[in-house]
C-alpha cells in the first residue's frame, strides 16, 4: 500500500485521527526508568503496545533518540512497531531540508535505515530538496507549512510580493504541495493545532492532502476547532499528541495511563466531527 492508503486503512480500522508522538525524555520517565537513557526503547515500546489499536499513526521524533545516542534503540523500536502494529504507519519526525545530494542520504536514512512510512521535511530550500524522497513511490512526506510555534510568524506569515496574488508564504507552500510538487500523490502538510484559522485556509488550498497537526494536548491546541477546520472524509487528518499521552502518569501504571489518555483523546477528536 502507499502511505496515503495506509493512513486511510488505519483511520478506518481504528476509527481514529490520533497520532501518538514518541518524544522520549529520560528525565521524565516513570519509576525505575527515570533518568535512564538506556531504557528509551523499553519506555516507548510499552507506550506503543498500550496504544497501537487506538491510533492512525506513530511519530517518533529523531532528535530525542539521537541526543542520547539512542539511534540503535530507535531502529529496534521501528522494528517493534512494524511487528506489533503492522496496520499503523510510522512518520519519522526529522524535519530534514538540504540540497539534493544530501537529501538523497537523508531519504536513505528515513526509508531504508529506519523503515519509516513517511518523513517530515522543511521545504524552504525548494523542490530539489524534496524530490529525492519522492523517488520512494510508496512513501509519504509532510512539508512544514504553518507550524504551531510562535516564531512561525517570522517567515510563514509573510507575503510574497514576487508571486501572483501576493500569498502568504505558508499559503504558497500549500499550493505547491497540492499542485506541481505532488508528483506521485505523496505529499502532506504540517499545520499546527494552535492556528485553527490557518488549518481551515490550508485545507481550502490543499483539499486532498493529508494534514499532520501537532499541538493538541500539552501545547494547548483546541481539538474541536482543529477537527472542524481540517477534517474531510476523503483526506485524513493526523492529530498528534505527545507529552499528554507519554507522561499521563509518573508511576508504574504509565502505560495504562497512556492508553486511557489516548482513548480519551481519540473519542474527543471523533466526537468533534459531529459537534
Amino acid at each position: 500500500m502507499t502511505f496515503l492508503q495506509q493512513l486511510q486503512a488505519a483511520q478506518t480500522a481504528h476509527q481514529s485521527m490520533l497520532c501518538v508522538g514518541l518524544d522520549p525524555e529520560p528525565s521524565r520517565f516513570p519509576g525505575a526508568l527515570k533518568g535512564n537513557a538506556n531504557k528509551i526503547y523499553d519506555f516507548c515500546a510499552a507506550i506503543v503496545d498500550a496504544t497501537a489499536d487506538a491510533v492512525i499513526a506513530f511519530k517518533p521524533q529523531i532528535a530525542y533518540f539521537a541526543a542520547h545516542r539512542a539511534e540503535g534503540q530507535l531502529e529496534r523500536l521501528m522494528e517493534h512497531m512494524r511487528r506489533v502494529a503492522p496496520l499503523v504507519p510510522i512518520i519519522l519526525d526529522a524535519k530534514r531540508g538540504d540540497i539534493g545530494s544530501t537529501a538523497e542520504q537523508y531519504a536513505i536514512e528515513a526509508f531504508e535505515r529506519y523503515g519509516a512510512d513517511a518523513v517530515t521535511l522543511s521545504p524552504f530550500m525548494g523542490f530539489d530538496s524534496v524530490q529525492p524522497y519522492l523517488k520512494y513511490h510508496d512513501k509519504g512526506a509532510f512539508l512544514l507549512c504553518r507550524t504551531s510555534n510562535k516564531g512561525g510568524d517570522d517567515l510563514q506569515n509573510q507575503r510574497l510580493a514576487s508571486v501572483e496574488g501576493q500569498p502568504l508564504l505558508y499559503e504558497h507552500v500549500a499550493k505547491l504541495a497540492q499542485g506541481p510538487w505532488n508528483l506521485n500523490g505523496q505529499l502532506g502538510l504540517v499545520v499546527g493545532a494552535t492556528y485553527p484559522n490557518e488549518i481551515e485556509r490550508v485545507r481550502k488550498l490543499a483539499p486532498t492532502l493529508p494534514l499532520l497537526i501537532p499541538g493538541v494536548g500539552a501545547q494547548g491546541g483546541d481539538a474541536l476547532a482543529t477537527v472542524r477546520a481540517g477534517w474531510r472524509s476523503d483526506a485524513p487528518i493526523v492529530v498528534n499528541s505527545s507529552r499528554a499521552i507519554l507522561y499521563a502518569s509518573s508511576g508504574d501504571d504509565f502505560a495504562q495511563a497512556a492508553r486511557a489518555e489516548a482513548l480519551r483523546t481519540r473519542a474527543l477528536l471523533h466526537n468533534a466531527i459531529a459537534a
